[in-house]
């Protein structure tokens, strides 16, 4: 196993990111050398393959988070962790994306899609589905392995382990808040900021925040910052990623613009304009979002309702209020300065991120 310190760096999300990808390569190395079993070397390809070009924010918060809290000298511990968290999140990915239907990620086929393409026969689609639940299962049981070989004290296993059992519970609450909303559209924008808060402001900001500060043994008033700092932000991260969902450039997401209309995905950008759209745009966007034959046509007259009504300058409106109220929780957060200097520069690019 692989040790990476950077201790002169580690504060820059950039190179936080290239110590955390190094661990998860060294591991995914060590897991296609010790298996002796070819089978199991080209799920480790394929786990690898589909891990590249990813954000990294949540090993990266944990890594600041870490920082915020005091936490200082040897990195090893915080980075296995932070790459424990990168490796839960492959196998959300792979799951949300069987449960989205999509084609694409990161401007890729999904593990489903790519595994269905292996096969020629009739069932080639339940092949993909079921092979690509395993995967993700795989990088569940994986994500364990980097925690536990992460040389935890007694001390950080007893903080962090209840923290990490959260975020799991949180997440999957999150993720069947949103599946169950899918295709029941409604004008409940508080219902979508709980699907948001759940799903995303939790399991991606305050979560990981809260594992790093754990390890360096934070008391209540820096968990308590984390929190005030991250829900805000959570949420803005969420409501840019519902925009990009249907605005974003695909070259940029790489993922289509017509898949979260297609699914029916009832975020707060569409709740918005049902709130606000007249009868007519009411029962046009009812008729058009959630429509699997949907075309750039009709995805173009959605968005143009979007703008009539005002939705998309709602939600834009929204991101920024948010955005701002994370930083004014920075101006008096008992976080390290480098911390807070980092913080700042990570929540502008989660808030006004292109991709």
């Amino acid at each position: 196993m692989s040790t990476h310190s950077i201790a002169s760096e580690l504060m820059s999300p950039a190179a936080a990111r290239t110590a955390v990808d190094a661990v998860i390569s060294d591991f995914l190395d060590d897991r296609r050398r010790d298996s002796g079993q070819r089978e199991l070397a080209g799920a480790v390809k394929l786990l690898e393959e589909f891990m590249v070009g990813g954000k990294r924010i949540r090993p990266i918060l944990a890594v600041l988070g870490w920082q915020a809290a005091g936490g200082k000298g040897d990195e090893t511990t915080v980075l296995r962790v932070a790459a424990s968290l990168e490796m839960f999140h492959a196998f959300a990915l792979i799951h949300d994306d069987i449960m989205d239907d999509s084609d694409t990620r990161r401007g890729r086929p999904t593990v489903h899609r790519i595994l269905a393409g292996e096969r020629g026969d009739d069932p080639s689609e339940r092949y993909g589905i079921g092979g690509a639940v395993l995967l993700g299962d795989l990088a569940f049981a994986w994500s364990d392995d980097l925690l536990h070989t992460a040389a935890l004290t007694s001390a950080q296993s007893a903080a962090v382990l209840p923290i990490l059992g959260e975020m799991r519970t949180e997440v999957m609450l999150g993720q069947y808040l949103d599946l169950r909303a899918t295709g029941e559209l409604t004008d409940d924008i508080d219902a979508t900021l709980t699907v948001n808060r759940y799903k995303t402001a939790k399991y991606t900001v305050e979560r990981p925040l809260h594992i790093g500060a754990a390890l360096a043994g934070a008391d209540t008033p820096v968990l308590a910052a984390c929190t005030a700092f991250a829900l805000p932000l959570g949420e803005a991260f969420q409501l840019r990623d519902d925009l990009l969902g249907v605005y974003g450039e695909v070259r940029q997401t790489g993922k289509s613009r017509l898949d979260d209309l297609r699914a029916g995905k009832n975020t707060t950008l569409v709740a918005s304009a049902l709130r606000a759209g007249s009868t007519a745009q009411r029962t046009r966007l009812r008729t058009l979002i959630g429509d699997p034959d949907l075309d750039e046509t009709g995805a173009e007259e959605i968005r143009a309702i979007f703008e009539a009504t005002g939705a998309r300058s709602a939600v834009e409106r929204m991101i920024d209020d948010r955005y701002r109220q994370a930083l004014r929780v920075l101006d008096t957060a008992p976080f390290t300065a480098d911390a807070v200097t980092a913080l700042k520069h990570l929540s502008a690019t989660a808030t006004r991120r292109t991709s």
